[in-house]
C-alpha cells in the first residue's frame, strides 16, 4: 500500500464544497440543546422534581377539598352554639355572660383531659389497664390526644419514656416485619413459582393483591362492624373510619372507644381496653408487613428506580463500606 504524502493528507482533510456544512446551532437552539443534555445527565432527579411538585399539590388540593366539605359544618355548629348561649342566657338571667364563660372554660379544659363533666362519670383515665393503653399508643406514635398526662411529673416521664421506648418499638416492628415478610411473601412466593412456573413478578402481585384484600377484611371490615355493635353512637362509618386512621398511626382522637360507654352497656371496661389494644398493636404489624410486601415488588422497584437510579444506590453501598472498613 503506497504510503500518503504530507500534501495528499492536508487536501483530504479540507472540506469538500459539495456537502453542505452544518452550522452549530446558535442562540435558543443552543440553549434547547444544552437543556437537552442537563436533563438526560440528571433525568432522575428531575423525576423526583415532578414527584415533591406532585406531592405538594396533591397537599393542596386536599386542604382545598377539605375546606369546602367542612367549612360550612364549622360555620353552621358556630352559629347553633351561639344560638343556644344566647337562649340560656335570656332564659337564666341570674347567671351572667362572665360566669357562664368561665364555666364552659372550665368544662372544656376538663373535657381535654379526658374528664367529662356530662354526666356522673365514674370511669377512670389511668387506672392500670387504661395507662397500657396510653403507654402502646404513645410508643407506637399514634397517640389520641384524648388521654394526656396532668402533672409535671407525669410530661417529664412520659418525655423520657418517649425517647427510650420510641426507638425500641420501631427496632422491634422492623425486625418482626423482616421475620414475617420471609414466612408470609417469600416462601409462599418462592413455593408456588417453583411449583406452577408462574412468573414471579406476576405471582408477586397477586399475592400482594391477597395480602392487601386479606388485611382490609380482618383488620378494618370485621373490626368496623364489631365496632358498630359495641359503640352505640358510631355507625359503620366511623368505626371504619377509627380503624383505618388507627392503624395508619394518625391517631387524630375525635373518637376512641370505650368513651361513651356506661356500666350497664360494657360490665367489663378494662377487658374491653386491653382487648383494644392487643388489636391495634397487631393490625400495626401486619400493616407494616403488607406494605413491605408492596415495597418489594418488582413493579415498584422498578418505578423507584427513575427517582433514585441504582447509581444513587451503588455510592451510598460504598459509602456505608467504607464506614465500616474504617471502624475495621
Amino acid at each position: 500500500m503506497r504510503k500518503q504524502s504530507p500534501g495528499e493528507l492536508l487536501w483530504r482533510s479540507r472540506p469538500d464544497p459539495r456537502r453542505p456544512q452544518v452550522s452549530p446551532p446558535a442562540g435558543g437552539g443552543m440553549a434547547r440543546a444544552w437543556l437537552s443534555a442537563a436533563a438526560a445527565r440528571h433525568r432522575s432527579s428531575l423525576y423526583f422534581a415532578l414527584l415533591a411538585a406532585g406531592y405538594i399539590a396533591y397537599l393542596l388540593l386536599g386542604a382545598c377539598i377539605f375546606s369546602a366539605i367542612e367549612l360550612p359544618h364549622e360555620q353552621r355548629l358556630r352559629r347553633q352554639l351561639v344560638a343556644a348561649r344566647r337562649d340560656f342566657l335570656s332564659n337564666n338571667s341570674c347567671v351572667s355572660d362572665a360566669r357562664l364563660e368561665a364555666l364552659l372554660l372550665r368544662a372544656l379544659e376538663a373535657s381535654n383531659y379526658g374528664v367529662s363533666v356530662l354526666r356522673n362519670d365514674t370511669t377512670r383515665n389511668w387506672d392500670f389497664v387504661s395507662s397500657l393503653f396510653f403507654s402502646s399508643t404513645v410508643l407506637t406514635t399514634t397517640g389520641y390526644g384524648h388521654t394526656v398526662p396532668l402533672s409535671d411529673g407525669g410530661k417529664a416521664f412520659c418525655v423520657v419514656f418517649c425517647v427510650l421506648g420510641i426507638p425500641v418499638t420501631l427496632f422491634l416492628l422492623s425486625v418482626a416485619v423482616r421475620r414475617l415478610v420471609v414466612l408470609v411473601t417469600r416462601r409462599p412466593v418462592s413455593y408456588l413459582h417453583r411449583r406452577w412456573a408462574v412468573p414471579r413478578a406476576r405471582l408477586a402481585a397477586l399475592h400482594a393483591a391477597g395480602l392487601a384484600a386479606l388485611t382490609a377484611l380482618l383488620f378494618l371490615l370485621i373490626p368496623a362492624g364489631i365496632f358498630t355493635r359495641l359503640e352505640k353512637d358510631w355507625s359503620f362509618l366511623d368505626s371504619l373510619y377509627f380503624c383505618f386512621i388507627s392503624l395508619s398511626t394518625v391517631g387524630l382522637g375525635d373518637y376512641v372507644p370505650g368513651e361513651t360507654h356506661s356500666s350497664e352497656d360494657n360490665p367489663h371496661p378494662q377487658l374491653y381496653r386491653l382487648a383494644i389494644t392487643a388489636y391495634l398493636l397487631l393490625g400495626l404489624l401486619c400493616v407494616l408487613v403488607l406494605m413491605e410486601t408492596c415495597s418489594q415488588l418488582p413493579q415498584l422497584r422498578r418505578l423507584s428506580q427513575r427517582f433514585c437510579p441504582d447509581t444513587v444506590r451503588r455510592l451510598d453501598s460504598e459509602t456505608a463500606n467504607i464506614v465500616e472498613q474504617d471502624h475495621l
